[in-house]
Formats: C-alpha cells, sequence, structure tokens
C-alpha cells in the first residue's frame, strides 16, 4: 500500500514537470515517515501546483492528506500523506535547506515511472 502511495505521488511530481525528485527510504532511521520526496519546481506557482497535483492524485486514489504546510508562501511545501511525505520547494531554496544531505545515511530509491 505505501509503495502505491509512493508510485503515485512520484507519477503526480514528474506529470507537473518537478524538477530533480529523489526519493529516500526513511525506514529505519526516521519515525516520521517511511518515505520523503523531494523535490523542486522553478517558480511559487510550479511549486503550488505540484503540491495539488500530489494532494488530487492521492485523494483520487484514496489516500488521506494528513496536512500541508507552507502551500501559501510556496518556498517549502510539504505534502504529508502518512508513510511518504513529500518535500516541494521553491528552486531557491533547495539547495539552502539541502535535506538529501541533512539525511546523507538514508538509501535512494529509483522509481520507474508507470504509465
Amino acid at each position: 500500500m505505501t509503495e502505491n502511495l509512493l508510485q503515485i505521488a512520484y507519477k503526480a511530481l514528474d506529470d507537473k514537470r518537478a524538477e530533480d525528485i529523489v526519493v529516500l527510504n526513511m525506514q529505519n532511521i526516521s519515525l516520521l515517515a517511511d518515505y520523503f520526496i523531494i523535490c523542486h519546481g522553478n517558480s511559487d506557482r510550479q511549486a503550488q501546483a505540484i503540491a495539488r497535483e500530489v494532494q488530487e492524485k492521492a485523494q483520487e486514489n484514496g489516500f488521506e492528506i494528513k496536512r500541508i504546510e507552507g502551500f501559501d508562501s510556496a518556498r517549502w511545501i510539504l505534502v504529508d500523506l502518512g508513510d511518504v511525505v513529500v518535500h516541494i520547494f521553491h528552486k531557491d531554496e533547495r539547495a539552502f535547506y539541502n535535506l538529501e544531505r541533512l539525511w546523507g545515511d538514508a538509501p535512494q530509491l529509483d522509481i520507474p515511472t508507470v504509465e
């Protein structure tokens, strides 16, 4: 079920042309979620469109949105889907927070996109 949610979220990001999508396996590393997905958009509007797409696709497939934070400022939007947490950055903010380095001990996954 979590893997299905991971696929749905990844495809939503890909559909809205999110850039540099990274999936971190957080199992045995963090109690917050099993997976983090990190990406960025090139503008506030794109970051918001990406977040909306993730929310809509998750809900269409019967998954609950726990919470969304940062949507209005669109600098770092967090979409909490429970076992999967999606971090959508504005391009300028991503390098500053550098979550990939912060969670450097988490293995990165390759997610094949399903058409």
